[in-house]
């Protein structure tokens, strides 16, 4: 309980600092609701970086699956030697699982601030109209304190499952189906937060659907490396025109009779000579 006082208390200028932004965004001819979005796509943007690491983690864990699968096989049954030999596989190959959840990690502290920004809003409302598109009547109160809130929720839980489509590449399919029933586990902590929580969540959740297919389009896939599939071809057509020459197929050929019927009119024409 204390250690969650004491990181309240340092969430708090963090809290401050939201409010300042909040207003700010507000004072340009922003409603409540669209200076949420609009402080969304600002964080978003300012965690470039760190989504750009997210993403190369990524790939690179991707590019190293078939070598940690083998390794998952080969020492199933011992689980310390495993993650020692992890340990090992991802300090020679420079891969940091951690840093595929570095964005997540860094929104953290943002959702609380502004939770509890959004807290003190409903205690004490400021100038403004605090519904969003004429269909959430307040952004402050609780998610499910109107039928709209039932909507956003919905949309939240879509675009939670398109994010977690896009961002999943790398994780195993336990992991990844853990991730897909989160958002579903989690709807009844979530229906008891702010509206413009939910909000914020919905916009960070659009924003990493759309990154995701950019980098889809930018990025080609990264297949295994050696390419196993495609080496074998060769292989096997280089060994397999030895075992047909000797079979006498060149023979068979339709264009051999060809040659055997020259000589015939050759002759033909010498006896007329004759």
């Amino acid at each position: 309980m204390t250690m969650l006082l004491s990181l309240l208390y340092l969430l708090q200028p963090l809290e401050h600092l939201l409010r300042h932004i909040l207003n700010g965004i507000h004072s340009i001819g922003f409603t409540w609701a669209w200076s949420i979005v609009a402080l969304t796509l600002l964080v978003r943007m300012l965690l470039v970086p760190l989504t750009v690491k997210q993403i190369h983690s990524m790939q690179n864990m991707q590019a190293h699956a078939p070598q940690m699968k083998e390794l998952q096989r080969k020492y199933k049954g011992d689980r310390q030697k495993l993650n020692e030999e992890l340990m090992k596989f991802y300090k020679e190959n420079n891969i940091n699982p951690a840093s595929s959840c570095l964005p997540l990690v860094a929104q953290f502290p943002i959702f609380i601030g502004l939770y509890y920004t959004l807290r003190n809003f409903a205690k004490h409302p400021p100038a403004g109209n605090l519904s969003w598109l004429h269909f959430v009547p307040s952004i402050a109160a609780h998610v499910t304190s109107h039928w709209s809130g039932y909507i956003l929720l919905a949309v939240y839980v879509t675009s939670q499952l398109a994010s977690t489509y896009f961002m999943s590449g790398s994780m195993q399919q336990s992991q990844r189906i853990i991730m897909y029933v989160l958002p579903f586990a989690f709807i009844f902590v979530i229906a008891r937060f702010p509206a413009g929580l939910v909000l914020y969540w919905m916009t960070t959740n659009l924003w990493t659907v759309g990154q995701g297919l950019i980098t889809r389009r930018l990025i080609p896939k990264v297949g295994p490396p050696g390419g196993g599939g495609g080496g074998g071809g060769p292989k096997r057509s280089s060994r397999t025109p030895p075992k047909d020459s000797p079979d006498g197929g060149a023979p068979a050929e339709p264009p051999e009779p060809k040659p055997s019927g020259q000589p015939r009119q050759v002759r033909r024409k010498k006896k007329a000579r004759r």
